[in-house]
């Protein structure tokens, strides 16, 4: 990321992950309600996941989707979540990979990882481990992970090209790439593109499908998938569009199930398939 743009998002994490703490929820803006992103956070874990989780891990979420359900996770392996926040996907994918696996979570930001350390004690999670530091220079060694997931994460890095190339370098061989995602499927005019992301300002910066396949082929992943999990349509965001100054009804066309949440999945070869 560029240096502003880095400080813009720990910033926004930064006050999400202190609004939790204080009792509120993280939302996707400066409100305390989750409201003008409800069709991209709501609904995304099931209740048979959420049990035994502490309430202040599912508040600080502001994923786009589930990547612990969609991945594949296998007793004893090892899990990286790229952007952890307070902690949900990787409490999730511990509970998954059971006590002879770990799952570790890595942030930038101090207050997000305070309160992920609290949700994993307050939930009894043992084999988790939150680590600080930069999705672009990740702090763990070459190939000693299984799997490396994010939830609606990598969009917001300024350097996706990075962050791909180090999630490949962390991965054992045969290792996973398993990720939720905003995408984009198809043009969408820069003003309009521009609009639309007020709404859905925690998924600003969201790759066309087609430059994502791109570049986790460049980083050197194989057997790549983009698999839509949710739609966004115009009428999710009327009000949000027409504060922005919208003329929705006559930018509907362009726009309208151009922009979703996806679930992306990709390999590095070397290994069991």
């Amino acid at each position: 990321m560029t240096d502003d743009v880095r400080e813009q998002v720990r910033d926004k994490y930064s006050q999400a992950a202190l609004r939790v703490t204080a009792g509120g929820t993280a939302g996707c803006g400066p409100a305390s309600s989750r409201g003008e992103c409800d069709p991209i956070t709501r609904d995304l874990y099931g209740e048979h996941e959420t049990a035994g989780l502490p309430e202040a891990a599912l508040k600080a979420s502001l994923g786009c989707g589930n990547p612990t359900a969609l991945a594949t996770l296998a007793a004893g392996e090892v899990v990286l979540d790229l952007g952890s926040g307070g902690g949900v996907d990787v409490l999730l994918s511990a509970r998954r990979v059971g006590p002879a696996g770990k799952a570790y979570g890595l942030d930038m930001t101090d207050e997000m990882l305070v309160l992920a350390r609290d949700n994993a004690a307050k939930a009894g999670v043992t084999n988790v481990e939150f680590l600080k530091g930069e999705i672009e220079d990740i702090p763990l060694p070459d190939a000693s992970v299984n799997v490396v997931i994010s939830n609606c994460v990598i969009n917001l890095s300024t350097d996706k090209d990075r962050v791909l190339a180090e999630a490949f370098r962390v991965l054992k061989p045969g290792g996973r790439f398993a990720v939720s995602d905003v995408v984009v499927r198809g043009p969408v005019p820069t003003e309009l593109r521009r609009s639309v992301e007020l709404w859905i300002g925690c998924v600003a910066g969201a790759l066309d499908d087609a430059d994502y396949r791109a570049k986790l082929a460049r980083a050197g992943f194989v057997d790549v998938e983009i698999e839509p999990t949710r739609i966004y349509r115009v009428e999710d965001a009327r009000e949000i569009l027409i504060k922005a100054g919208l003329d929705v009804d006559a930018a509907a066309p362009a726009i309208d199930g151009k922009f979703m949440s996806a679930f992306v999945r990709a390999r590095k070869s070397g290994g069991p398939a």
